[in-house]
């Protein structure tokens, strides 16, 4: 029970101090900057990465010009999903050194008029399929690389939803566009503890012994009769 709740302790701790740091840059950020915030879930067939993009004031009509490619003022799902493409086509992802292909999964834009006045953000969620890995130890490496000069970049791993996968460090560069996620690896099929094995076998004992017809229980050989 004390490991339980130590375990919990600490995804609580680990989300506030997350959430706090969040919270810091983003009251930081400034009129002339983009922010790119990752939150990066690794499960273990799957990355999943939501990437909020909100560009301040300053930036946001050369951001908008990116997308509103026909300069129309409007933003047509042609313009938003290409804009999402080329985003993710900035993304590099790679597991033990080994890249990764991103796909887009979905893309949310906010109205024009709050992203001109910097308060909008892009949503992007983009999916990454991960190879076979052995059980143990592994690395995930994530790198974003778009409109790096007026950039500042977020990024944090999650706690993962799956047992399989712990989340055991993070290792950021100073700008923190890129992000390495050291994670181990359970196997699927994880062996019962000794005390569980051993209480089961005892209580399936039990049970085959009531089973039993009740004159078999204290039943004893008859005497050989001598002649």
């Amino acid at each position: 029970m004390s490991a339980s709740r130590s375990s919990v302790g600490r995804a609580s701790a680990f989300l506030f101090l997350m959430m706090a740091a969040a919270v810091d840059t983003l009251s930081a950020h400034r009129r002339d900057e983009y922010l790119q915030a990752a939150r990066i879930d690794v499960e273990p067939e799957l990355v999943n990465i939501t990437l909020d993009l909100t560009p301040g004031i300053d930036v946001a009509d050369a951001v908008m010009a990116d997308i509103d490619q026909d300069g129309d003022a409007a933003l047509s799902e042609s313009e938003k999903d290409g804009y999402a493409a080329r985003v993710a086509g900035g993304l590099t992802l790679d597991v033990d050194g080994q890249p990764l292909r991103v796909d887009t999964v979905e893309v949310s834009f906010p109205g024009i008029t709050a992203f001109r006045r910097g308060e909008g953000t892009i949503q992007l969620q983009v999916r990454a399929r991960l190879p076979r890995l052995s059980s143990g130890r592994h690395y995930l490496r994530f790198r974003n690389d778009e409109r790096r000069a007026t950039s500042v970049y977020l990024a944090n791993a999650l706690v993962p939803e799956s047992d399989m996968v712990s989340v055991t460090g993070q290792r950021r560069t100073p700008s923190q566009s890129e992000l390495t996620i050291d994670f181990t690896l359970e196997p699927e099929g994880r062996p019962l503890p000794i005390w569980l094995l051993t209480t089961l076998a005892a209580g399936a004992g039990l049970v085959l012994l009531l089973a039993l017809p009740s004159g078999s229980k204290a039943r004893r050989p008859k005497p050989m009769l001598r002649p």
